[in-house]
């Protein structure tokens, strides 16, 4: 059995989608959802799926080893599904290549520290962008420059707004991110 862990910080429908899609899985099982917010909606999405879930403070998670140390017993793979704090390198060094994030637009365009969510999407509308899309990318030490793994495009038309690039980006995100994990898996761990 694979273990996966997600972490996320907000809504969590990307982590929900990637429940539902292993949910039947008799070699892939999602052991815990992770945040480093209390109020997190993601939390919700995972009680209702009766998937395990911790809550984390700063100090824990840079300044000791809980969460390394939960990590190491309970996971194969980690996913970052709309996770905003930059992962420690000692996690990093533990789980190489075994980091998987899914950024909102094509890297390295509209990467690195603060691009996440609609500060990217209002980037990309504001620079008149004739498309964007999703990266799945292996995660290292600096925002958004691990190895990629998969993109996927989508045009854009004029008088799109962030929030019409958000639904689209979504869109996306939701066809891609479970099956791209799954092929990962199956690629590194004979799943």
């Amino acid at each position: 059995m694979i273990r996966l862990i997600i972490f996320a910080s907000g809504s969590g429908t990307n982590a929900e989608n990637i429940i539902q899609y292993f949910e039947d899985s008799s070699k892939i099982e999602i052991r815990a959802v992770l945040s480093n917010r209390q109020d997190a909606k993601v939390l919700e999405r995972a009680a209702k799926y009766k998937i395990d879930s911790k809550v984390f403070s700063r100090h824990e998670f840079y300044e000791s080893a809980s969460i390394i140390d939960f990590l190491k017993k309970e996971s194969d793979l980690i996913i970052l599904a709309g996770f905003l704090w930059k992962i420690p390198v000692e996690i990093i060094n533990a789980f190489p290549n075994k980091i998987i994030n899914i950024h909102p637009a094509l890297l390295p365009n509209y990467g690195g520290r603060g691009m996440y969510g609609m500060n990217v999407h209002r980037a990309v509308v504001a620079n008149n962008e004739t498309e964007t899309g999703i990266t799945i990318h292996y995660v290292n030490e600096n925002y958004d420059e691990g190895a990629i793994i998969f993109q996927a495009k989508v045009a854009l038309t004029i008088g799109e707004t962030p929030e019409s690039v958000a639904d689209k980006i979504h869109l996306l995100e939701q066809d891609h991110f479970p099956r791209i994990i799954e092929e990962v898996i199956k690629l590194n761990f004979d799943g």
